[in-house]
């Protein structure tokens, strides 16, 4: 295809007045329209979404994977770009973009996720090149995979290319903001797995499965070379599954089960 393509940018937001407004400067040089499906937030961010020229819908939310395919099903164009509230182009990646409109020569394009953990980019722990698949023709692919961990899924018989430059994660400002989410996350992700007929092994999941996860984040990930950060991310990573599945094995034990 040597016709120039018009792309659509979706986000999906709930309270992201801290976040928000970052994306879409990143966005506006690259997309010719803006569609944010909002979960009827409380703060600013409506104020901020409307002061930016963009689509503003408003979805209640039924998961992440529900509502970033509700987002999609919104945009103008089969191009999409979809992006997290709390995530940025870099200028590396829009020239990339840019040039992939130009020339559309790819059912979808993955690119590098690089994360900023309070307040320092990590490089190594698993998290980067932390490769995600965000731009293609909506008519080949769709999120899918499960909640909270979605992902795109594109036909058996598409091609995908990588595109250059970086997505700036602006992930966690404190600790707490992680272990906040951990806990939150965790419960989703029990739930999903309860809903798919899995069940938690005492011995395998709340055991052995968190003391590998943070020995794969810190040694095999390299994680030990982001220092205190890397440190810190293997071990929250190892109590996300810990959560997990001793919250799958509470759901397992409920009356009538």
């Amino acid at each position: 295809m040597d016709k120039p393509v018009s792309l659509s940018a979706v986000i999906i937001t709930f309270n992201e007045e801290n976040n928000i407004g970052r994306c879409l400067d990143s966005i506006r040089e690259v997309a010719d329209e803006i569609v944010v499906v909002d979960s009827f937030s409380t703060d600013a961010t409506q104020k901020i979404c409307l002061g930016h020229n963009v689509k503003f819908l408003q979805h209640p939310f039924e998961g992440h994977i529900e509502q970033k395919n509700y987002a999609v099903s919104c945009a103008g164009s089969d191009y999409v770009l979809s992006l997290d509230a709390d995530e940025a182009l870099s200028e590396t990646l829009k020239q990339s973009i840019l040039a992939a409109k130009k020339k559309w020569r790819c059912d979808g394009y993955d690119l590098n996720r690089r994360t900023n953990y309070c307040g320092r980019w990590i490089r190594h722990s698993g998290w980067y090149p932390d490769t995600k698949l965000r731009l293609w023709d909506r008519r080949k692919g769709r999120w899918g995979g499960l909640n909270p961990h979605d992902r795109v899924i594109m036909d058996d018989d598409c091609r995908v290319c990588h595109l250059a430059g970086d997505l700036y994660h602006y992930s966690y400002h404190t600790i707490n903001d992680h272990v906040e989410q951990i806990n939150r996350f965790s419960g989703i992700a029990a739930r999903a797995a309860y809903g798919k007929g899995r069940h938690a092994n005492l011995l395998l999941d709340i055991v052995f499965n968190p003391l590998l996860t943070f020995f794969k984040k810190y040694i095999l990930k390299l994680g030990i070379l982001d220092g205190y950060p890397g440190f810190m991310i293997a071990i929250h990573t190892a109590y996300g599954k810990f959560l997990k599945y001793i919250k799958l094995r509470e759901l397992d034990k409920q009356p009538g089960d």
